[in-house]
């Protein structure tokens, strides 16, 4: 008698070993690209001639993409993604043509062929699609057409074509296709017998296969003049984003800035995705805080929003993570997304290595694009216009401080005076504290309480010098510190006296 385990359970064991396999095989694949792509960045490529500089970059970006296309096989394999889960979000269009002429322009030169790619001015900056697939797309038509070309020209052209589809051609000076590949174009192997070029056919089935899926065209023909024209087609409904997200200030423009949005909850990525659409940003979103390190490991981003109850790995041990980390990924500018917003809270978030918090719910896209705006001046990046002047912010707004207090009620208004005086104090004994010590933990903590109240009540110019000041701790420059505690003292004092005048009016203490 067999007392073994039944045929179904061994089975399940099978299978459950075998998933444990390709769980720990992805582990050590994933750890020794993060090595290869965290080396080459790490090259210096200024003291190399161009020729080196070139290859090597070269094969940063292969490797990048290489990265990309393992994660999403072991993904698949590991039954993580449903089929046919397009990721549609803003890509950087001449960022990515950029490392698409990087890669294989130099494919190209070692077969001595000619290689450029021409771009309309009415091509759109940022487009709605699914990067990973794009690439691929690109990558197969490109190199076939750079396999069977032995002499002349490949080029990639992309243009607006008829009813506004967005199309990607490329053409070669090759033999073009026989009439027994064009019968067999698609099929999956369905390469003719016959070439003594390598390969098996799967190029232009991949293409055709991804096409389908993203609800493009493919087409292929024979150039009159010789050689072939490979044409993928998107339609302009499958890549033109449509916001209906409405805002009444001016929003930053971040088409030139790479996000990663790491946030487990599905309807809070759609929400942030598409107010990061509105603003032109690309970016890429983790689930949760393992898969936020793999996409900072694997590419480079412009800066982080981190969301701070995640599984498997809270936003708290990533941003710690990543201050602790490589060179690269220290000075990341990174944006706490909580619902805990208590004194100990922010706190803990900052010593973690926040720059700034965002509270939850976020109830407008302009509050989230002034966030992502003060977040880019941290960091000293472009987010659209310059910043205002001091001197020409008045010092405190006296209509949303009065409809503020209006809004809450007499007995509210009085509380929230007293509050508003209570934590205003604190802030000001804190940072004299921290200014005297240079604590760039404490400074921080400080300013960005101070951001929030000043921006609540009105006060324009102490809200501008917590944020400068704010700036000035993160660079841990003691000399600018030192000038702006001393000018935001000044702003600080004024608006606890505006406090406190009102407090004793309301409290029938003194005149209006």
């Amino acid at each position: 008698m067999n007392k073994g385990l039944p045929l179904a359970s061994v089975d399940q064991v099978s299978d459950s070993r075998a998933q444990a396999r390709v769980t720990l095989l992805s582990h050590d694949i994933r750890s020794a690209m993060s090595d290869v792509i965290g080396g080459l960045r790490l090259v210096d490529l200024g003291a190399l001639d161009e020729a080196t500089r070139l290859q090597l970059e070269r094969v940063r970006i292969a490797g990048e993409s290489l990265a990309r296309l393992i994660e999403e096989g072991f993904s698949v394999m590991a039954a993580e993604l449903p089929e046919n889960n397009a990721l549609t979000s803003n890509l950087h269009l001449p960022r990515l043509l950029d490392n698409i002429e990087l890669r294989w322009s130099a494919r190209a030169r070692e077969k001595g062929l000619a290689f450029d790619i021409r771009v309309p001015s009415n091509v759109p900056t940022m487009v709605a699609t699914e990067r990973l697939a794009l690439e691929r797309i690109l990558a197969n038509m490109l190199d076939n057409a750079i396999k069977y070309t032995d002499q002349g020209r490949v080029s990639l052209t992309i243009e607006v074509c008829a009813a506004q589809s967005l199309c990607f051609i490329v053409t070669d000076t090759g033999p073009g296709f026989s009439p027994e590949a064009l019968e067999k174009l698609f099929q999956y192997r369905g390469r003719p017998s016959g070439t003594d070029k390598p390969g098996t056919g799967l190029g232009l089935h991949i293409v055709k296969d991804i096409a389908d899926r993203l609800g493009g065209a493919l087409r292929v023909d024979n150039r009159p003049e010789g050689g072939s024209r490979l044409e993928f087609s998107l339609p302009y409904s499958t890549w033109h984003f449509t916001s209906y997200l409405d805002s009444e200030g001016t929003l930053p423009d971040l088409t030139a800035t790479k996000i990663l949005l790491a946030e487990d909850n599905e309807t809070n990525q759609l929400i942030l995705a598409q107010m990061l659409d509105v603003m032109g940003a690309e970016y890429e979103i983790a689930a949760d805080g393992v898969e936020a390190l793999n996409w900072l490991e694997r590419e480079r981003f412009d800066l982080a929003l981190i969301d701070i109850d995640m599984p498997r790995l809270s936003g708290i041990d990533v941003m710690k993570a990543v201050r602790s980390g490589a060179p690269g990924h220290r000075a990341l500018p990174m944006m706490a997304i909580t619902a805990f917003v208590l004194r100990a809270n922010r706190e803990a978030i900052y010593r973690a290595g926040a720059n700034r918090i965002l509270a939850k719910p976020i109830l407008s896209i302009d509050a989230f694009g002034q966030a992502l705006s003060a977040l880019l001046r941290d960091a000293g990046l472009q987010a659209g216009p310059e910043a205002i002047a001091l001197a020409d912010l008045p010092p405190l707004d006296e209509d949303r401080f009065l409809h503020l207090l209006t809004i809450a009620g007499a007995t509210g208004a009085m509380e929230l005076l007293e509050r508003l005086q209570r934590d205003l104090e604190k802030v000001q004994a804190a940072g004299c504290q921290a200014t005297r010590d240079l604590d760039q933990a404490g400074l921080r903590a400080q300013t960005h309480v101070l951001i929030s109240l000043a921006g609540a009540v009105g006060a324009n110019r102490l809200q501008h010098l917590a944020e400068q000041l704010n700036t000035a701790a993160h660079h841990l420059d003691g000399e600018a510190i030192l000038a702006l505690w001393l000018a935001l003292r000044g702003e600080l004092a004024q608006l606890l006296a505006r406090v406190e005048k009102e407090r004793l009016y309301r409290n029938g203490e003194a005149p209006a």
